[in-house]
């Protein structure tokens, strides 16, 4: 086993953690809260601060999966790495098309009702945010 690459996995597991919790658990619910934002405005905003989180995201998970594979990590890291990735590749292929296309239809106007699939978005991510502090300190502990 490889103590570097699980201080690798650590590291990056505590940093996506942060940027879990400060977008999707902070800055995402409190847009709506500010003075003139209507829906319109903040789906638009909300769209490319989540472009830009889950792109982020892919990187972290990139390097998270090398560093688990390279380190020869044991089962306590690995499970949750491969969880928290397969959350990201769930709602990246699964889950955010069908929120697009209903923020498509909400930007032109049309009058549409609430999705499920966003709950399902915000299982993902609260599991996730149960999940990376958790490797995060499987990790710490190799």
């Amino acid at each position: 086993m490889n103590t570097p690459w699980a201080a690798v996995a650590a590291a990056t597991a505590f940093v996506w953690f942060g940027m879990v919790l400060a977008i999707s658990f902070i800055e995402a619910p409190l847009k709506f809260r500010a003075p003139d934002v209507t829906l319109r405005i903040g789906l638009g905003i909300g769209r490319l601060v989540f472009r830009a989180l889950n792109r982020a995201e892919a990187v972290l998970s990139a390097v998270l999966v090398v560093a688990v594979a390279a380190g020869g990590l044991p089962a306590p890291v690995v499970v949750p790495a491969v969880l928290v990735v397969g959350l990201l590749l769930v709602q990246l292929l699964a889950v955010r098309p069908v929120l697009n296309r209903r923020s498509d239809r909400v930007l032109t106007g049309e009058d549409v009702p609430r999705s499920r699939a966003h709950l399902v978005y915000i299982a993902c991510e609260s599991a996730k945010a149960l999940l990376l502090p958790a490797l995060g300190v499987a990790a710490l502990s190799v």
